[in-house]
């Protein structure tokens, strides 16, 4: 079957796995990528970490290519090969000439097809992820990000790092790697999605035939996410105390999710936002601070991150808490039309960028079974009302208890987190 809206087409095989392109006549070039509807809140405990680790061990060689020969043949044609995990979805993506697509789709279909996980190379992989975790956890700006998504989801695999633990990625093993890749990767959970300088047709023929081997049934479905909050302290002896706060949020389908998301860029979305111009441009509290909504399937994260010296933690949660509990009264009407405004900018730049393209296509198929045309996402956007944005943010600090998170001196830290406490405390 298949489907178009305008230059975007659709077509789904019978095995339930889809493939969605948009061609972009004015470009030479061509992004493509094949995205699994597998991340870090399908692993099992014993697995955590498995999604990112097999996204490394996807280039590490096949029946077919090595290591180095993955490597060699998208350089010899100026391409390259990339790929990402996250929470609910892992991508494996190419970017080359529009002549070289056939060449990118045969190398992303053979490492997810034919992977050999050989042991030498599973072991020395192992290894660089234990080096990115712990150049991660050496981060107070990514640590803390590792806290916040614990204690707002804890015990449950949405609230588990994406790089798993040192413990539970030497764990792992070529069979459990297969055995994961067995039950997620699976058609019905997958989608192809090219952009650029590219044919439909062409694409779904070799994707139709390279891919045939993939397992007809329906994947596991990920475990329902139940937010909790509360808060976690990361104690180190560091310069700045960092500090992220926040609730529980909405999900991609929910009716008011446009909504928060305007709310959020009218908090601390930019440099003319409430957070910015009161906690740095006019209190000189910080370097750094800023709010954002991150939605998901079936729930979402709001937070407001700030870095600040360890003395000025009270203070500075303590602006925090009023611009939270002030904004959803004094929001303007040129604010929102403010942020919208961004939002619709950032919607169409993306369009202009046929690596941004791919992504969206893909997760909008993923999440919404449909490709959303921008304009009906302006239309969307623009039927936020001020009421809505107000409605949004009362909702906020009113239905979740605050998440709070903190990295730095425990004295400065914990005089921060007695004020979320009490935010959570006047809500209620």
């Amino acid at each position: 079957m298949s489907n178009e809206i305008a230059d975007t087409r659709i077509t789904r095989l019978d095995s339930g796995l889809v493939i969605v392109t948009d061609a972009m006549p004015q470009l030479r070039t061509a992004s493509l990528g094949i995205w699994a509807g597998a991340g870090a809140r399908f692993e099992d405990p014993a697995e955590n970490g498995i999604s990112h680790l097999l996204e490394h061990m996807a280039f590490k060689g096949t029946k077919r290519r090595s290591a180095l020969m993955i490597s060699e043949e998208i350089e010899n044609v100026g391409g390259d090969l990339n790929a990402a995990t996250g929470v609910e979805s892992t991508g494996y993506f190419a970017r080359v000439l529009g002549e070289h697509v056939p060449l990118a789709l045969d190398m992303l279909t053979d490492i997810l097809t034919e992977p050999a996980f050989i042991s030498e190379e599973l072991k020395r992989e192992k290894g660089v992820i234990l080096q990115e975790i712990g150049a991660a956890n050496d981060m107070p700006e990514d640590y803390i990000y590792e806290l916040f998504q614990r204690r707002a989801f804890p015990d449950q695999p949405i609230g588990r790092p994406i790089l798993g633990t040192p413990d539970s990625v030497q764990a792992q093993s070529a069979d459990s790697l297969r055995s994961y890749m067995a039950r997620h990767y699976r058609a019905p959970q997958m989608v192809v999605s090219a952009a650029g300088a590219i044919e439909h047709d062409r694409i779904v023929e070799q994707i139709e035939r390279q891919l045939a081997s993939l397992p007809l049934a329906s994947a596991p479905s990920a475990p329902p996410a139940r937010y909790t909050g509360g808060a976690e302290i990361g104690a180190r002896r560091l310069e700045q105390a960092h500090l992220v706060l926040g609730f529980e949020g909405r999900s991609f389908h929910a009716p008011d999710y446009y909504a928060l998301q305007i709310f959020a860029n009218v908090l601390g979305g930019g440099s003319s936002s409430r957070l910015f111009q009161e906690v740095r441009e006019k209190r000189g509290l910080c370097y750094s601070v800023y709010a954002y909504h991150s939605p998901y399937s079936d729930t979402g994260v709001f937070a407001i991150y700030a870095g600040t010296d360890p003395r000025d933690s009270a203070e500075l949660m303590n602006v925090v808490a009023a611009e939270l509990q002030e904004t959803p009264e004094k929001v303007t009407e040129i604010e929102v039309a403010r942020a919208k405004a961004m939002m619709k900018v950032g919607l169409l730049m993306a369009l202009e960028s046929s690596t941004a393209r791919v992504d969206q296509l893909a997760r909008q198929m993923m999440f919404f079974g449909r490709v959303i045309p921008s304009d009906e996402i302006v239309r969307r956007v623009d039927a936020v009302t001020l009421e809505d944005v107000r409605a949004a943010g009362r909702m906020l600090i009113s239905s979740s208890r605050p998440t709070f998170a903190g990295v730095g001196p425990r004295e400065g830290i914990e005089s921060a987190a007695r004020i979320a406490e009490n935010l959570g405390q006047k809500a209620a």
